[in-house]
């Protein structure tokens, strides 16, 4: 049995939609920005480079493509060499201006995917600003023990004040940009053509049902340029964790183990497109209640009620409620969850992984970028 409770969002698998009706305000919105990016063309708006390599991960949508997932499988390569810095606008986020997190740091403080982030990766600088030229400036003004070496900057396709060293560019498989419209009448926010800022362009959750035909499609509708390097990426769901660690004595659950024993799943989500979770989980129980929420929602009391009901409401007892990783640094912070939720609360932690053998060659890609860039600024 699948239980779909509630959902608010309208890009599920299958459901992918172009609003006709509103593709004159799409066109007025593309002169908007196509001017903007003319004055920055131009150099009438300056774009600034700086001394280190800065890395940047985003997309041409709204939402949705996996640039945390992405930004962290970078984290993991570089930081075992460098010192690497994360630098986020950190979206939804209470504070203004640039925050460095410490100890003090909150979903609320500097926002869910930099938190999330900072507590995964103790060992690098995690930091936020809106104006990213601002807030790499501050980084390279660290002490020399914290100063990075690399930067990486999450969500700054259109943050063109920065002139990254190297730009990555994700593009949904179930929306990719060639087949999409700007927004309103689609979700991009600036038109496909302008993949021609990006030096790598990687096509993001993949299916395992694509065959190389699939791929030899994609990779020409695409038209990138010869300088352009295209990579595939799926995701890997690894073993439940506890939200509430005190809650649960339990440090991790294999999802498999739970098949065995004939769970219930509760399914509470506030990112983009959950579709590929939702088919996931659906391999692994017969009964799989879904309360899906606006992307970066913040959980009220309601919500809260709605989640317990539900909850409370599965016949079973062999159930439990599992949530992403990037929502569930959003529940830490919410109040008044009942302590039976909290100790049913799991979420499902994800790493990318490269297809088609390509994950040697982007490594390769990655590592002669920032040593080339090093040699060149020496011999400079």
């Amino acid at each position: 049995m699948y239980v779909c409770s509630k959902v608010y969002f309208t890009a599920m698998a299958g459901n992918f939609k172009i609003n006709n009706t509103l593709l004159p305000f799409s066109w007025i919105y593309e002169r908007i920005v196509e001017f903007r990016n003319q004055l920055f063309d131009w150099g009438i708006i300056p774009s600034e480079e700086f001394p280190v390599p800065v890395i940047s991960v985003g997309n041409l949508a709204v939402g949705g493509t996996g640039k945390t997932p992405h930004t962290e499988y970078l984290i993991r390569l570089l930081s075992k060499k460098y010192k690497v810095a994360v630098l986020s606008r950190g979206y939804k986020r209470k504070t203004k201006g640039f925050i460095l997190a410490d100890e003090s740091a909150s979903s609320l403080k500097i926002g869910d995917e930099p938190f999330q982030m900072y507590r995964k990766f103790p060992d690098i600088v995690v930091a936020v600003d809106a104006n990213r030229k601002r807030g790499i400036k501050k980084l390279l003004n660290l002490p020399d023990n914290k100063r990075p070496e690399i930067i990486l900057l999450d969500d700054a396709f259109q943050h063109r004040y920065v002139t990254p060293s190297l730009s990555i560019l994700l593009t949904d498989s179930s929306r990719l940009f060639y087949e999409d419209r700007l927004l309103p009448a689609g979700r991009l926010r600036e038109p496909a053509k302008n993949t021609s800022r990006a030096n790598i362009v990687i096509c993001t959750k993949c299916l395992e049902s694509f065959k190389p035909i699939d791929y030899r499609i994609i990779t020409k509708n695409m038209e990138l340029y010869p300088y352009q390097q295209l990579y595939f990426t799926s995701y890997l769901y690894k073993s439940l964790l506890p939200v509430f660690p005190s809650m649960n004595s339990t440090k991790k659950e294999s999802i498999e183990r739970l098949q065995k024993g004939h769970y219930s799943f509760v399914l509470v989500t506030g990112f983009a497109n959950p579709s590929g979770m939702i088919k996931y989980l659906e391999e692994y129980t017969s009964e799989l209640h879904t309360l899906v929420y606006p992307d970066h929602h913040s959980f009220t009391g309601k919500d809260v009620a709605e989640i317990t009901e539900t909850f409370k409401g599965i016949q079973n007892h062999n159930k439990i409620i599992i949530t992403s990783e990037k929502d569930a640094i959003r529940l830490m912070d919410t109040p008044a969850i009942p302590e039976e939720i909290k100790a049913a609360l799991y979420y499902l932690p994800i790493e990318v992984v490269f297809n088609s053998d390509q994950e040697n060659l982007f490594i390769q890609k990655i590592e002669k970028h920032v040593t080339d860039f090093t040699r060149n600024r020496i011999l400079a």
